[in-house]
């Protein structure tokens, strides 16, 4: 007996597949056989993928600029799960455990290199607030939590210090593991090619397709060459939309050159959501799908890459044994303009509609979902 069956799901390549759940987890994908206590039929109207996965929002709720509710950002939007970047350092990032424990979504961080986050635009000005013992000891005490570090470096974050966070930031996830680190880059100084040559496999590059100068195109449209160079280490690209890093005309001539990100992320907090340009990850997912990214890539980059990414073990693939994340959406053939970050408009006729995100085996509805006649219980 099987908790959930859902039946006749459509996944991204097109396909039809049962999905069964027990106890949290996947259990059967395919042609499952068997009863469950609830069952859906989708007769192959609703897509589903392996749940979405958001790898840079800002969702502490006692952030001074950047915040969100988990939820609101999450599960409402059929995310399953969101990666806070930053908002929180050694010093807040207790308070934001405990205050997103009673959340639907899975919620994670990325501890910021300074141990007071993102309370002011300019936390890695001072180097004292890098403080090495301090991100060891908050690592030592919410390791289920915390699964990378996160550095900002553009000019107005480090003000005269330059490199130097970044060679700190370095230091600390080399003493430390080695864990996953998220690098902001903007504008400049320091420029992106030395960004670029201190980052190595695993390390990613949020903001990529930025339209500011400091970005990953030449003045000519072609891929800087320190990185290229960074990506044939194994450095990704990650999207961070946000209000103020992302441009149509940068990710069309990266996509174009095969630059594809790695991930895509919102960047999202209450004003970009509710002012956009962000609006919800699949809004931005939406956008890539109208700028030339297949159907199946703009879900790896929510799901199995994502995991990958920030090692999230047991998400981001329907396989059995997996955590039972999903979400269901629909693929709406409707005119829609979308809208970057430097103002530029984009008309396009496909959009992501999320319905539903199961967590754990739990089902959470969008305003969508609850509105939807394609399900059938």
């Amino acid at each position: 007996m099987f908790d959930l069956i859902i039946r006749r799901a459509r996944l991204s390549d097109g396909s039809l597949s049962d999905i069964a759940v027990r106890e949290d987890k996947i259990a059967a994908v395919g042609s499952v056989a068997g009863d469950a206590r609830r069952e859906w039929d989708l007769a192959g109207r609703v897509w589903l993928s392996a749940g979405w996965i958001d790898s840079h929002v800002h969702c502490y709720p006692k952030s001074p600029i950047y915040h969100d509710e988990a939820d609101r950002i999450g599960v409402a939007t059929g995310v399953t799960t969101v990666i806070d970047a930053g908002s929180t350092g050694a010093d807040q990032v207790d308070d934001f455990y405990q205050l997103t424990r009673g959340c639907d979504t899975r919620v994670l961080a990325l501890l910021n290199i300074a141990r007071s986050g993102i309370e002011t635009q300019n936390e890695l000005a001072d180097m004292s607030r890098i403080d090495g013992a301090a991100v060891q000891a908050a690592l030592r005490r919410l390791p289920q939590f915390i699964v990378g570090l996160k550095a900002r470096i553009s000019s107005s974050v480090v003000e005269s210090n330059g490199i130097r966070p970044l060679e700190r930031a370095k230091t600390l996830q080399q003493e430390n593991g080695g864990l996953p680190l998220m690098v902001h880059i903007g504008n400049a100084p320091p420029d992106l090619d030395q960004i670029a040559g201190l980052l190595g496999r695993g390390d990613i590059i949020t903001h990529c397709y930025n339209g500011k100068p400091n970005r990953i195109l030449t003045p000519a449209g072609e891929l800087r060459a320190s990185v290229q160079q960074a990506l044939a280490r194994g450095v990704r690209l990650d999207v961070g939309h946000g209000s103020a890093s992302f441009s149509f005309a940068v990710a069309q001539a990266a996509i174009a050159r095969g630059i594809l990100p790695h991930t895509i992320s919102s960047d999202i907090y209450c004003r970009n959501r509710l002012h956009g340009p962000v609006r919800s990850l699949a809004h931005v997912m939406s956008k890539f799908l109208n700028i030339g990214m297949t159907l199946p890539q703009v879900i790896d980059c929510v799901t199995a890459h994502a995991a990958d990414g920030l090692r999230l073990q047991g998400r981001g693939r329907l396989q059995p044994g997996m955590d039972a994340d999903l979400t269901l959406f629909d693929l709406r053939s409707e005119p829609c303009l979308f809208t970057d970050a430097d103002g530029e408009t984009l008309n396009g006729e496909r959009q992501l509609v999320p319905l539903a995100a199961v967590v754990g085996g739990q089902i959470f509805f969008t305003e969508q979902g609850e509105h939807s006649d394609d399900f059938c219980l």
